[in-house]
């Protein structure tokens, strides 16, 4: 019971939070001063804190209904600056994944594209201002020791490449042919009567 009242408080938590940001909304540049910022920012936890622990609700709901009924303005330019900065940050972000490394330039710059092209990490930013996407997927894996370099082993032909691939794959399984063979025999002697 104590983690499901947990996970159920937590779920309300982020529920209020969420609704508060969206209505309270401004940014540092829209103050004067950091003070007044920051003492906003004050006034915005204090009243999030409140609801979560259900202190003066219906007080602070009023509150919260007035503010929004007289920044109704301010709160949709707000979220439409939001919705415009991430749309320009998703194209930036498929622009560079779609770039070509000899298009960049040279430099670091060049080296951070195909690096996160090939699914290995690369910095966020790198030097000169382009902006990278997070590697994403698998980077190229290395070739064990001994292992042939393509799909056929020597002369195998490919029916004896795949007989051979579907041993490797049972014996990875844990089983083996003679397993098998010994399971077979075993099930057919079990059903005779003596």
């Amino acid at each position: 019971m104590g983690v499901a009242s947990g996970a159920n408080s937590c779920a309300k938590e982020m529920a209020i939070r969420r609704r508060i940001a969206n209505i309270y909304n401004k940014r540092e540049e829209d103050f004067p001063s950091l003070r007044k910022y920051n003492d906003y920012l004050e006034e915005v936890e204090d009243m999030t804190f409140n609801l979560i622990d259900g202190i003066d609700v219906a007080a602070i709901e009023a509150k919260i209904a007035k503010y929004q009924e007289e920044n109704a303005e301010q709160i949709v330019n707000s979220r439409a600056r939001k919705a415009e900065e991430f749309a320009a940050a998703l194209r930036a972000s498929q622009y560079v994944a779609q770039a070509d490394p000899v298009d960049v330039g040279a430099g670091p710059s060049t080296q951070a594209v195909s690096l996160a092209n090939q699914g290995q990490y690369a910095p966020a930013a790198v030097p000169g201002g382009l902006m990278q996407p997070r590697p994403t997927g698998m980077a190229p894996q290395p070739i064990p020791i001994g292992a042939p370099s393509g799909p056929m082993q020597g002369n195998a032909t490919e029916d004896e490449n795949m007989k051979l691939q579907a041993e490797r794959a049972a014996r990875a399984g844990g089983w083996t042919i003679e397993l098998s063979k010994r399971r077979a025999i075993e099930e057919a002697y079990s059903s005779l009567w003596i």
